[in-house]
This record gives structure tokens, C-alpha cells and sequence, in this order.
């Protein structure tokens, strides 16, 4: 009978382990459906961008207070780890507190910080519970989010209330049962919080503490499982995502904006029949994107990577006066489309069409319009998320491909080309106006 909860153990975690690769997998053959982009290169500023972005969440203390709460979060959910491996040992080889015979003191330590962690974390939650859902900060109640985010959003505080509390009272009764010297309950020295917590069950026998203490353990280990699992339908795919996509940010200037080289041949052979261009070896079938395939692999780790938090969206301009455009929603049409995409190959094979796209089913031609290219957006995402370098692609391919534009745009591009200057002017008279203020 003692081996069924080990046997019972293992079949979870196989099955946890499986379900959640195919997922994982499948998310990265969708990245993979994106064009070949290098982002190889100056691997050493690539390390240091991972470790202040992702690691050290740098842009996140911008806005210091969430930010100091949201560490809390972050660091418990890394240090606990450390005692999900220890449970994950105990459950496969049904052993109790795996490390503690080996580290002695330093185990007592290592317990009571991640105790007091996750007593912090607990305390983050709930602010960030009131933070959503009764102080309802702006940026977290816009459009975008209405339904599903949202929900997404709560479900996932739930999750770690859930979580957190069965790993302070799986710790407290853990605690309650070695001062009764009961069987299998090793001494693991005073915890800084289960020393106290562990009041709370004084008064329960022996036999009904055991049977707590094992529901803390179960309720706290198949919660992680089925974390795992949920992650990847969730914004808080970032958690694993967020540092190869800094490590992969794109390192150039802000305002740089990536040129076409078939479009560069073609303007200098205008401007210069005899100028010298390079030969492309592969050019692209259509200017700018249409479609999710039509990006490269980076825009669809951004869009995967995307935390929803909206920082973006709160600096960006155009919304800020009314417009339609948020580059948060960008973001999450992007990465809905490329899991629609996604599923398509799945059910039907990769040349099914649904005669879909993300520009035009996702994404109107009003919103990609409005972007003023300020790159505040950019500047803001605290996982180094470019909307701004999607915004271009689709706007390269409804002006480039559809002529579809704005009479004004029109207008400017005309001048640009016959007089190298947005307005209608001849180009000889460009420095006329110093003649007017001498």
C-alpha cells in the first residue's frame, strides 16, 4: 500500500510532463513559422541584456512600487523551485525532506527564506488582486483585455494564493508533527514562519495532521503540475520566454528603422542609372506582412513573450489621444493569430488557408496608421518587446502592396520622390527661408 502514492506520483508527473512538452513544442514550431532573422551577433551585450531585463527587471522599476511588490513574486516563484525538486524527489522515491539529512543547518536556512518569500508573495498577491479588481488601475481595464485577459489575469493570482498558501501550512503542520516526534517527520530546526503558523494546528490529533500535511503536499505539487500546463495558454508564458527574448533583443538604435535592400537597388538605380546595388539572393514574394508567417521568427517570440501589463499602451501617444491603436493589443492579435495559425497545421496541414489574415482580421488599417513611430512602446516593454517593428511590416504591406494610404500620405511620398522633401517645392529653393531671417 506505501508504494501507491509514489506509483500514483509518477503517473502525474508523466503525464503532466508530456502533455505540457507537446505544448511547448508546438509553440516553438509556431515561433519557427516566422522568416530567418540573425540576432547573433555581440553575444556578451546579448548575456548582460538577460540578466538586467529578465533577470534583474530593470525597466520594471520604472514604476517602483508594483515593481517592488512584483520581485517579491518573481524571486519566491525561482527559490521555491528549490523545494519543488526536494517534494519531486520525495513523491518519486518516497522518501520525506530528501535534502535535509545532507545540508543540516544550511537547510533550515534555506527553508526559512523560502518561507518568508512566499509569505511576501502572499502578501503581493493580494495587492495585486485589489490593484485589478477594486482600485482597477487604467491600464488594466482597456479593451483588450475585457473577457478572456482578464480573467486569465485573476486566475492566475488564484493560482499562486493557492499555491503559496498550501506551501506556508504544508511547511506549518510539517513543522506541528516534529514536535511530536511523529515517524518519517525529521527535525528541520525552527522555520522562521512554520514556528509559528504551526500553532494554528496544536490542537489536531496526530493522525489528522498527517493527513493535512500530506493534502498540503498534494494540493501544493499537482498545483505546479497543472502550472506547468496552464502557462502556456497564459500571458504568463513570459516567465520562461522573457529571457531569450531579451537575450535576442535587437541591439540597434531606437530609431532605425530597417530598410528593404531589393527597395534600396531600386531607389538608387533611379537616382543613379550607374550606381553599383547587391544582388538579393532570395527576395521577398510581397513588401512588409500580411500575415503571422509573413514576420520574422523575433516578432513571434515577442508576441509569445507579451506579459500584458500594458506599459506600453499607457506611453504610447496615439491612444493616449484617443486613437485606436494599442500596442499591447498588437502584441496579443499577433500571437492569437499565430495560434490560430498554429492550430490550422495541426488539424489540417501547412498549406490549409483560412483565407484569414492578421492584418485585416486582427489588426485594422486604422490602428497601424495612427502609430506615430515615437517608440515609446519599445522604450517601455520591460521584456524588450518591439509592436513598433510589427506596425511597420504591416504598414510597408498596406501601402506597398494594397496602395492603400492616405491622400495626405500619398501626397508626401509624391514630394518625397520629385522633390526629396515632404512639400511641393522645387528642390533648388529648399534654403530660401535663411534668405528670410537674415
Amino acid at each position: 500500500m506505501h508504494l501507491i502514492p509514489q506509483v500514483l506520483f509518477i503517473l502525474i508527473f508523466g503525464i503532466t510532463v508530456y502533455v505540457a512538452s507537446k505544448k511547448y513544442m508546438s509553440i516553438r514550431r509556431n515561433i519557427l513559422l516566422g522568416r530567418d532573422e540573425d540576432l547573433s551577433d555581440n553575444p556578451a551585450l546579448r548575456w548582460k541584456n538577460m540578466v538586467l531585463f529578465a533577470l534583474g527587471q530593470k525597466k520594471m522599476f520604472r514604476n517602483f512600487i508594483p515593481a517592488f511588490f512584483h520581485l517579491f513574486i518573481y524571486v519566491s516563484f525561482v527559490i521555491v523551485n528549490i523545494e519543488v525538486l526536494e517534494i519531486a524527489i520525495d513523491g518519486i522515491f518516497g522518501t520525506h525532506r530528501f535534502f535535509a539529512p545532507y545540508l543540516g543547518g544550511f537547510y533550515t536556512f534555506l527553508i526559512s527564506f523560502i518561507e518568508m518569500l512566499s509569505a511576501l508573495a502572499l502578501i503581493a498577491t493580494f495587492i495585486f488582486i485589489i490593484r485589478r479588481n477594486i482600485i482597477k488601475v487604467k491600464r488594466f481595464t482597456q479593451p483588450e483585455l475585457k473577457g478572456w485577459p482578464f480573467k486569465d489575469a485573476n486566475f492566475i493570482l488564484l493560482m499562486e494564493l493557492i499555491l503559496v498558501t498550501a506551501i506556508l501550512m504544508m511547511n506549518a503542520t510539517d513543522y506541528q508533527l516534529q514536535l511530536r516526534d511523529a515517524e518519517h517527520y525529521a527535525n528541520t530546526g525552527k522555520l522562521c514562519v512554520a514556528q509559528y503558523t504551526s500553532n494554528l494546528f496544536s490542537s489536531v490529533g496526530t493522525e489528522n495532521l498527517i493527513l493535512l500535511e500530506r493534502f498540503f503536499w498534494w494540493t501544493h505539487i499537482i498545483g505546479i503540475l497543472f502550472f506547468l500546463n496552464y502557462i502556456p495558454y497564459s500571458k504568463h508564458l513570459h516567465i520562461f520566454l522573457a529571457f531569450p527574448n531579451t537575450y535576442y533583443s535587437r541591439n540597434e538604435k531606437k530609431g532605425i528603422m530597417q530598410n528593404m535592400p531589393v527597395v534600396m537597388n531600386e531607389v538608387k538605380t533611379i537616382l543613379d542609372p550607374s550606381a553599383q546595388v547587391n544582388a538579393i539572393i532570395d527576395p521577398p514574394k510581397s513588401f512588409g506582412a500580411k500575415d503571422v508567417t509573413d514576420l520574422t521568427w523575433k516578432h513571434l517570440l515577442d508576441a509569445y513573450s507579451c506579459t500584458e501589463c500594458g506599459r506600453c499602451t499607457d506611453a504610447c501617444p496615439a491612444n493616449i489621444t484617443g486613437k485606436k491603436l494599442s500596442p499591447r493589443k498588437i502584441m496579443m492579435d499577433t500571437r492569437d493569430r499565430l495560434e490560430e495559425v498554429g492550430n490550422n497545421i495541426t488539424k489540417h496541414g501547412k498549406d490549409f488557408s483560412d483565407n484569414k489574415s492578421l492584418l485585416g482580421d486582427y489588426i485594422t488599417h486604422e490602428e497601424i496608421r495612427a502609430c506615430t513611430s515615437c517608440n515609446a512602446c519599445v522604450e517601455e516593454c520591460p521584456v524588450n518587446i518591439n509592436p513598433l517593428s510589427i506596425i511597420l511590416e504591416l504598414r510597408r504591406y498596406a501601402i506597398m502592396e494594397q496602395s492603400d494610404a492616405p491622400a495626405a500620405w500619398n501626397t508626401m511620398f509624391n514630394n518625397m520622390e520629385n522633390n526629396q522633401s515632404p512639400w511641393q517645392f522645387n528642390p533648388m529653393d529648399r534654403a530660401n527661408w535663411i534668405e528670410e531671417i537674415k
